[in-house]
């Protein structure tokens, strides 16, 4: 067997054209363009280039965007930046780019932005929102893995799904998301029996193993093996890393490519689809702004 790919590049592409015609219908009825503001605090390489993709993506889609680079050597700038850009009613989205320097109270920061303008979905009110099954926004990662389930008619409603790692980014609200009676994708995409693992769970490759839907997001290169996996499983790849000048994520992709059903490679799986869900949660933040 080998599996077939979730090529979350190709659905991008065309989440990107439809958030693209969304965004000029709305600028054409209220004159107004959707603006993300991105703070990279900090000197990290590899977010300075995530933040570089997302305004890559804003660009195409007709959204504007504005980036800011605090030091990060303090919590007070930061916090303050985001005050004003809470104020200001041109910017609609606020995206701040993990992670933060060590220096940097994270959560403070994160509990600063206002939940309306809050487009990963990290602000209490909105993780509360969808703990309740009512999400203002879906945080960034978890949309895309359902939006590209979906793509695939890949239904969730009566399977076992196992996610692999707890993080409040992406962990957390996958089991969430999953776990409800309805969901922004229909009931067909909810209503799955799922089990969250973490570092201190027992026979990890025993709880994998019984998964029809593996989300792993572990951390962790090559974490995941093919002894770790049920035949014809779904496998969904959150991690990357750069290892020896390659990019691999968290589950050995050559051996879980024999034996799952569909796998999503990494690059070119989930991360696209991230940047996508961004882009709609931006649109989305403007919409609900322009209604107050």
């Amino acid at each position: 067997m080998t599996a077939k790919i979730l090529d979350g590049k190709r659905l991008a592409k065309r989440v990107e054209r439809e958030v693209a015609d969304r965004v000029a219908a709305f600028r054409k009825a209220t004159g107004i363009q959707p603006t993300l503001a991105a703070i990279l605090a900090g000197d990290s390489p590899a977010s300075a280039v995530y933040v570089r993709h997302k305004q890559a993506a804003c660009e195409r889609v007709g959204i504007a965007s504005r980036l800011y680079q605090p030091d990060g050597r303090s919590s007070l700038e930061i916090l303050q930046l985001i005050d004003q850009l809470n104020a200001d009613p041109a910017v609609h989205g606020i995206l701040v780019q993990l992670p933060l320097p060590d220096a940097v109270a994270k959560e403070q920061v994160l509990d600063a932005v206002h939940p309306l303008k809050d487009v990963d979905g990290f602000h209490p009110e909105n993780v509360g929102l969808l703990a309740q099954g009512r999400p203002r926004y879906v945080p960034c990662t978890p949309a895309g893995i359902v939006r590209l389930l979906a793509e695939y008619g890949l239904e969730v409603a009566g399977q076992h799904v196992v996610v692999v790692g707890r993080s409040d980014i992406v962990g957390k609200p996958m089991a969430l998301l999953l776990s409800q009676r309805d969901g922004p994708w229909g009931p067909q995409y909810a209503n799955a029996t799922v089990t969250l693992c973490h570092t201190r769970t027992r026979n990890l490759p025993d709880v994998t193993r019984s998964a029809d839907i593996l989300v792993v997001a572990a951390g962790q290169p090559g974490a995941i093996t093919r002894d770790m996996l049920k035949p014809g499983a779904v496998v969904v790849d959150v991690g990357i890393h750069r290892v020896s000048g390659r990019l691999i994520g968290d589950v050995d992709y050559d051996g879980a490519s024999l034996l799952a059903g569909y796998i999503s490679p990494v690059p070119g799986g989930v991360g696209p689809m991230t940047v996508a869900m961004l882009l709609e949660n931006t649109l989305r933040a403007a919409e609900l702004l322009n209604r107050r």
